[in-house]
């Protein structure tokens, strides 16, 4: 087994990124080579702007390339609640943003010859106990009435054509899609490149000075100013940006990848071959990888690590509910386990906007995949002085009440949420 992520293992190295120091002046500087910052730095590029990408590690080498690979249309939460808490014109301008970001991510792999897998498979958000479906039922009501009406809600018996596992119902949101996410941001950091954008890896910013309208940024390969700066580092913002270190809650997410099961065993695991949710608080996500393997994550530990160690045993954890689900797949091997950070907010909706001098889009709370794309692609076009498409605009953003950095708090977040399951 590889403790490897498996998007980083089965995808080109990306081969532009620019060799020696870091040095020059330039019109935008971004933080973060996963999908905000790369898109952001395609979008000004195309403009000729000169923009460039200061990346940690390696591009994709974060939650853009950690994640489970779906790119769900919808809101993480319910739709109803999001109307109760945001009001309806924002709800609902959030949920056509998730629509139209994969409609963004479509158009940018057919312009830019991406080949990365991408396919509208649909979502299945699956109720996992009776009185899940019909909370789920009631979200479908309104959501398919006001705001997307490609959604269906299947029964459970509906279900048998779908999942290998008993379920009592779903809804399936069919605009929704999965893709290749290592092949797809080589991809775009490619695209990137090609229209003139430099990107440096092993590039971390150590500090950073704003005075006289000018930005300087400094890392250990050297320092480069700018007149405007991006932060987009989700989970993975370094110390000195400590704004975003007290509203981002960095919480680790794991993922097992099976070996490449045989038609017989996708006939009674996944014959919808469509991405899927389950309804618990400390649920399950799972699909199939374009070589047929089952990919399956979840926040099996509620912690902010995620190194060999920690990724092994929250394997183990997820080994045991994927046998819950798919008892039938007990002889099938485990080939990849990894582990990544997600970017939760407080609240668990994004945010996107300027504060403090810098542009910033982050806090995607597990929906990144589908969003990152189309939000720094947004931000981008406010640097630019478009018309602001922003749908985060004005959404307040206090800080974690204790928070600084590190969440000590998990265990105890993570205590509540299984009491939740257990009763709810």
């Amino acid at each position: 087994m590889k403790f490897q992520s498996y998007w980083h293992d089965t995808a080109p190295v990306f081969a532009g990124a620019t060799q020696g120091p870091v040095e020059g002046h330039y019109d935008v500087a971004i933080i973060g080579g996963g999908f905000t910052g790369l898109a952001a730095a395609r979008q000004l590029a195309k403009a000729g702007v000169k923009v460039v990408v200061l990346e940690a590690e390696r591009v994709g080498w974060g939650a853009s390339g950690r994640n489970g690979g779906h790119l769900n249309n919808g809101l993480a939460h319910s739709y109803l609640a999001a109307k109760a808490e945001l009001g309806i014109e924002r709800a609902v301008s959030l949920y056509k943003a998730l629509d139209a970001s994969i409609d963004t991510i479509e158009a940018i792999i057919a312009e830019e010859g991406i080949d990365c897998n991408f396919r509208r498979a649909g979502k299945l958000k699956l109720a996992s106990k009776p009185q899940h479906f019909d909370a789920i039922a009631r979200n479908f009501e309104s959501v398919h009435r006001e705001v997307d009406p490609d959604t269906a809600l299947l029964s459970a018996n509906d279900l048998k054509s779908e999942v290998g596992s008993p379920f009592h119902g779903a809804m399936l949101s069919k605009k929704s899609a999965m893709m290749h996410m290592g092949r797809y941001v080589a991809g775009l950091a490619t695209a990137a490149a090609r229209h003139g954008a430099v990107i440096f890896e092993q590039a971390a910013v150590t500090a950073h000075k704003n005075g006289n309208g000018r930005h300087s940024l400094a890392t250990a390969r050297g320092t480069v100013s700018a007149d405007h700066v991006l932060v987009a580092t989700g989970a993975y913002t370094p110390p000195v940006f400590g704004y975003f270190r007290r509203r981002i809650v960095s919480v680790g997410s794991f993922l097992i990848a099976t070996r490449p099961l045989t038609d017989a065993e996708i006939a009674i695991t996944m014959p919808g071959n469509r991405t899927c949710v389950t309804s618990m608080n400390i649920g399950n996500y799972f699909r199939l990888s374009p070589d047929n393997r089952l990919i399956f994550g979840g926040r099996a530990r509620f912690s902010a690590t995620s190194d060999q160690s920690s990724d092994a045993k929250s394997g183990d954890i997820l080994r045991t509910s994927l046998l819950g689900i798919f008892p039938q797949l007990s002889m099938v091997e485990i080939d990849y386990c990894w582990g990544g950070l997600v970017d939760m907010t407080k609240d668990r909706y994004p945010r996107a906007g300027y504060v403090d001098g810098v542009w910033y889009a982050m806090g995607y709370s597990g929906h990144g995949a589908q969003l990152s794309t189309h939000l720094g692609m947004i931000i981008a076009d406010a640097i630019l002085g478009k018309a602001d498409r922003n749908p985060l605009k004005g959404l307040d953003w206090p800080a974690v009440p204790g928070h600084f950095g590190k969440p000590w708090f998990l265990p105890l977040v993570g205590l509540y949420y299984k009491t939740l399951d257990r009763f709810q």
